[in-house]
């Protein structure tokens, strides 16, 4: 589906951010911080504490959406001498500014994760410590977690260091830009190799039967004091990026297994009905399935760019739900520790200044790996900390889901009645009259319903807008 923004005549005007204002207030969001919380963290902003080891003189550089003051990671990508790789990758160390048990500690547990609306952004930390001193700005040292793992010639993991450090980013890139210059080769190697080892991670997650969708974004863009709403495909760097980003993940999960105390994040194994599920959405879309393909190759072989393809890969997103945190302690490693996106055991570590659980999780990793004990602080909150996550999780997709509702409704207020073309996605099981819609133009994702026949799945239609009301967050269609 080709990016393409769309102005919103008057979404910036009182019924959206009323609207918007509404979202909060349901949600219970909390947006100002107080007193106490801003005073610590304006204290620890001036005196982080600081570890002993020094590695400004690594060139790491960022790669983040080019808006982004929020940066939790920065790489350094290396070839070693006799073959192979090495990752430095330091992640923001958010534990060097909070005070277990403080009130920046605490309201970072009622918070849990960054909410990301339209007209604000509602931090997990005060700005001064999420895009300030703790952000990994270019040009500006503060402290990290540095990772240090080092690769084979096929991009397997052979050895991981973890530890604190002084670190200093020299660059904030993009991922058009690294794209662009990765393309015409003007990438120096720090960042060329990006590709390099990302191609061979993604191959390794081929090859344990790993998922990766590429499914085209729905997101709400500002500009000029209004928004659009505009389909975003993933960049092949988007994909690599992430793959430094699971490297993390995957050494952190094993760290923290092999130590016997850690959180991580599961996903269950999809019930072979889901599956079943899939196989006959597929055959309805005429798309081949042979019985010997694994689900993990064939999705890696669609476009998501045909109509057929892309309904089926918004249909295969039905298997990545149920995904949740697993803590323990004591040497009591639970039964189920795999993430099967991911097929393999994997933490979140990497975005400690917009999730709760990766200030834990790289903890638990840094003691892990220097053979000493659990803090206290950490064996404290761990037992709750998946509740928390998942409350919050659920939070964080709530607005996200209700925010790209509202916009939506802004944008087509005065077009009730209007015929759009448009593709159908999704078919509700056991309401084959019920479904969901793709719009090109404007960028919509939407419910149809009010028809008689079956839906036709992966097929193009001509539908008319019967419903678009900001105040409720409701869009939705009929056949034309």
């Amino acid at each position: 589906m080709p990016r393409r923004h769309l102005q919103v005549k008057g979404a910036a005007e009182a019924p959206l951010r009323a609207a918007l204002r509404e979202l909060r207030t349901k949600l219970d969001v909390p947006e100002e911080f107080p007193a106490d919380v801003l005073a610590e963290a304006e204290r620890a902003a001036a005196e982080p504490r600081l570890p002993d080891h020094d590695a400004t003189d690594i060139p790491f550089f960022t790669v983040d959406p080019p808006t982004s003051v929020d940066l939790d990671q920065a790489m350094h990508l290396a070839r070693r001498e006799g073959g192979g790789f090495r990752v430095r990758y330091a992640i923001a160390d958010v534990a060097a500014y909070v005070t277990p048990g403080g009130p920046l500690d605490a309201e970072a547990h009622r918070r849990v994760t960054t909410l990301y609306f339209p007209d604000e952004k509602v931090p997990l930390h005060p700005t001064a410590l999420s895009e300030g001193a703790a952000s990994l700005l270019p040009d500006q040292t503060c402290p990290a977690v540095l990772w240090t793992i080092d690769l084979d010639e096929d991009g397997r993991a052979q050895r991981t260091d973890v530890r604190r450090a002084v670190v200093r980013s020299r660059a904030k890139l993009d991922y058009e830009g690294v794209q662009r210059a990765i393309d015409d080769g003007t990438a120096e190697e720090p960042v060329a190799l990006l590709r390099d080892i990302g191609r061979l991670r993604e191959q390794l997650e081929v090859d344990r039967g790993g998922i990766s969708l590429d499914v085209p974004e729905q997101e709400i863009v500002e500009r000029d004091g209004t928004y659009e709403l505009a389909y975003r495909a993933p960049l092949p760097a988007d994909g690599w990026n992430a793959q430094i980003s699971l490297l993390a993940g995957m050494a952190a999960a094993e760290l923290m297994i092999g130590s016997g105390t850690g959180i991580l994040r599961t996903l269950p194994t999809a019930p072979d009905g889901a599956v079943g599920r899939l196989r006959r959405t597929a055959k309805a879309l005429g798309i081949d399935w042979p019985h010997h393909v694994p689900y993990a190759q064939l999705v890696r072989s669609l476009d998501a760019r045909k109509p057929r393809h892309a309904a089926f890969l918004q249909e295969c997103t039905t298997l990545l739900r149920g995904a949740g945190y697993t803590a323990f302690s004591g040497g009591r490693t639970p039964e189920h520790t795999t993430h099967a996106a991911v097929a393999a055991p994997y933490a979140h570590v990497t975005a400690p200044l917009r999730r709760l659980a990766d200030r834990y999780a790289a903890e638990l990793s840094l003691v892990a790996c220097a053979g000493a004990g659990v803090p206290e602080w950490v064996l404290a909150a761990l037992d709750a900390l998946p509740k928390e996550m998942a409350d919050g999780t659920r939070r964080g997709n709530t607005v996200e889901r209700e925010c790209v509702d509202i916009v939506e409704a802004a944008l087509l207020k005065e077009r009730v009645g209007e015929i759009f073309d448009a593709v159908v996605v999704d078919v509700k099981e056991g309401e084959p009259a019920v479904g969901t819609v793709q719009l090109a133009e404007p960028a919509i994702v939407a419910r149809i319903a009010g028809g008689t026949a079956k839906l036709p799945l992966g097929e193009r239609l001509r539908v008319r807008l019967t419903q678009a009301d900001p105040g409720t967050a409701k869009v939705q269609f009929a056949p034309a």
